[in-house]
């Protein structure tokens, strides 16, 4: 799972949330094109594991609050010969919240700071900065940072 797509399923579009995990036909959709079973209970982790990622990204919360995603989970290594891989060992409406926090800690370790919001106010997507100046700021540049330039020459020239 990956962590920038649970945190970009709640979009504005025209303005307008739009919660890929909110209604649950979409939510069950969702959850089923990135691994899961779509069940309630699942959706339910889901949207809470979004909510606190969000607010850790953001800088909002500490990643303390994490914790109660991870209880019980176990990662166990299997070792072949195309080397080490860890299997995770979680309950199965738990599974792909969980993949998402891993994923969140494995881009912390990674590329430390790269994941970020998007600078635009207006905008609820995140990215995760590529650059090598690390200077990123909107989630998209055809998108987000082309309003921001538009808005800013807009304050200039007015």
């Amino acid at each position: 799972m990956d962590v920038l797509d649970l945190l970009n399923s709640r979009p504005l579009v025209n303005g307008e949330e739009q919660d890929a995990l909110g209604d649950p036909a979409a939510g069950r959709r969702w959850a089923r094109e990135h691994g899961g079973d779509g069940s309630v209970a699942e959706l339910e982790l889901l949207r809470e594991a979004r909510d606190l990622l969000r607010d850790v990204v953001r800088g909002d919360r500490t990643p303390v609050v994490l914790r109660p995603l991870l209880d019980g989970v176990r990662q166990i290594p299997e070792v072949s010969a195309g080397g080490l891989r860890w299997e995770v060992e979680t309950p199965p409406h738990a599974r792909l919240a969980v993949e998402a926090v891993l994923d969140w800690a494995a881009l912390e370790k990674d590329l430390p700071g790269r994941l970020r919001a998007c600078a635009n106010d207006e905008c609820q997507l995140f990215l995760i900065d590529r650059s090598r100046a690390n200077r990123a700021r909107w989630c998209s540049m055809a998108a987000c940072g082309n309003r921001e330039k538009v808005r800013r020459h807009y304050q200039r020239t007015h």
